[in-house]
């Protein structure tokens, strides 16, 4: 009789283990892509002010040094992952034109002005040791 309920109570645990699917975690990869930052891109940039916006991009080809690739995906659990794509052409060190599947928010981004802030750091001299 223990032996009957003991293979029952394995059977049952077995096949509820078995009825439920893993947890998958969500995944992003690469530099995150939204439109206002692409918004914010425009003709003229130097490549350190692009850098600025978008970051570091994914792909800098050795051959194509004036092409910078941005990638990002984003996988969620079982859904379809979510790929974006923006590469960034330069003319000499200006940005030239953009080409991928993000396009730049309708509107435009509001501008916030940017005061200078100068931090004192010299202070009293220290003490001496005696």
């Amino acid at each position: 009789m223990i032996l009957r309920s003991g293979f029952l109570t394995l059977a049952v645990c077995l096949l509820a283990a078995c009825s439920f699917k893993p947890y998958r975690i969500d995944v992003r990869q690469g530099n995150a892509i939204t439109q206002e930052m692409v918004a914010r891109l425009t003709p003229g940039m130097s490549r350190d002010q692009v850098r600025l916006v978008m970051g570091s991009p994914m792909l800098v080809d050795v051959f194509h040094a004036d092409r910078w690739d941005y990638v990002y995906q984003f996988s969620s659990g079982y859904k379809t992952p979510e790929r974006r794509k923006l590469t960034v052409f330069f003319e000499g060190d200006k940005l030239a034109r953009l080409d991928g599947d993000v396009v730049p928010a309708s509107g435009e981004m509001p501008v916030l002005p940017v005061t200078p802030r100068m931090i004192d750091i010299t202070g009293p001299a220290p003490a001496a040791k005696p």
